[in-house]
């Protein structure tokens, strides 16, 4: 069977469009974000009782480029206002305090944002985050401008993404032999 050269590119390059497009499925089901040199995983938040006005997120952030970006801002649409703060001891007293003036990544680093450590606070809360839950955010850096991603809501305890080494904070696997 013989075919023309032009259905032979035609056929080349739907099998290169559909390699492209199984491929950034693959990115997406992984919870990972590119933007511009920067690519963010692991986004994730705990779950919020009811009533609570704020809540945390969480995620990696790492800068493949040559040139260092910056964190600048956020929002949700849950909450009033999203900021980046860090936790600290100080003298034996935890503080928490707003970043003012971003969070710089710089070139070649990696970025994460924790409990106990730099996160972001979802401020306002307009109704609770609950565990299964995706929150969608926007955060803002200098350079890779506007970046919308979701927080995947784990449980209230939870010290890590799903399926991490932190393994949500599920007590399952804590506590092997406790029956839940």
């Amino acid at each position: 069977m013989q075919i023309s050269q032009t259905a032979a590119k035609s056929i080349l390059g739907a099998i290169f469009c559909l390699g492209v497009f199984a491929c950034s499925a693959i990115a997406a089901g992984a919870g990972e974000v590119k933007a511009g040199d920067l690519v963010i995983t692991q986004g994730w938040s705990r779950a919020t009782p009811g009533g609570a006005q704020v809540g945390g997120g969480y995620l990696t952030i790492e800068n493949k480029g040559s040139t260092a970006d910056r964190l600048i801002g956020g929002s949700a649409e849950i909450a009033g206002k999203v900021q980046l703060h860090e936790m600290a001891m100080n003298s034996g007293v935890m503080t928490m305090r707003p970043v003012d003036k971003g969070l710089v990544i710089e070139p070649g680093k990696t970025v994460k944002l924790a409990p106990g450590g730099l996160h972001l606070m979802l401020l306002d809360l307009k109704s609770p985050l609950k565990q299964g839950d995706k929150v969608p955010l926007t955060l803002v850096f200098e350079k890779a401008g506007k970046v919308s991603l979701s927080l995947d809501v784990q449980g209230i305890g939870a010290q890590g993404p799903a399926n991490s080494d932190g393994a949500g904070g599920q007590m399952e696997k804590k506590m092997p032999d406790m029956k839940m």
